[in-house]
């Protein structure tokens, strides 16, 4: 694994369980109350980090959905990251492994399916001594698409990442109006650091 100390804490600062508990009672007809985990997985650590992610409803706890995993690789650039999303072939196999990560300890790439164009570049900012804000967005002209269930999906990608909270601003896209169906519509997601894994 890289021994780059912002690709350790980035690492930390990603893996824990988050809830947007605040925003959802705040904005109920906007934001639902969601348990986000994203846990580190022992995947392609030759040169980067890689981290399981889900979420659940707050009322339904035992059905969690969207299971992804992204892997984060320093770049030439100082201070700058490429973020690759990967699908899982089985979806449900992983379901409730954000809860129970013993369910990751069977997990290969072989188990993955790399998303081409589902990615993003990651730059840190310094807010103070050991403190930083890393933000992933898009590269220019990308587009996030990808077949599931017979289905083309298209999503658009995006987070920054602090100490205590997770930005999402991931939101689904209907291809052919360009219109926001799903997710961070009327604006990120704010997710406040519960635990730490």
């Amino acid at each position: 694994m890289s021994s780059s100390p912002d690709l350790n804490v980035l690492g930390n600062y990603l893996a824990g369980e988050f809830e947007n508990k605040a925003q959802a009672m705040s904005e109920p007809a906007w934001y639902v109350n969601l348990l986000m985990w994203q846990r580190a997985v022992p995947l392609f650590q030759e040169d980067s980090i890689a981290l399981f992610a889900e979420q659940a409803n707050i009322l339904d706890l035992e059905q969690p959905y969207r299971q992804r995993l992204f892997r984060i690789t320093p770049t030439s650039a100082d201070g700058c990251f490429e973020v690759q999303y990967y699908m899982f072939k089985n979806p449900i196999a992983w379901r409730g492994a954000g809860r129970d990560g013993t369910l990751l300890n069977s997990l290969t790439p072989e188990k993955l399916d790399l998303l081409p164009g589902c990615s993003l570049m990651m730059n840190t900012v310094t807010i103070s001594a050991n403190q930083y804000k890393f933000i992933a967005k898009p590269l220019p002209h990308t587009r996030c698409k990808f077949n599931y269930a017979g289905n083309t999906i298209e999503v658009s990608l995006g987070f920054e990442v602090t100490q205590n909270e997770f930005i999402s601003y991931d939101k689904g896209i209907d291809s052919a109006t360009g219109k926001a169906t799903w997710g961070a519509i009327m604006g990120p997601y704010r997710y406040t650091k519960l635990r730490q894994f």
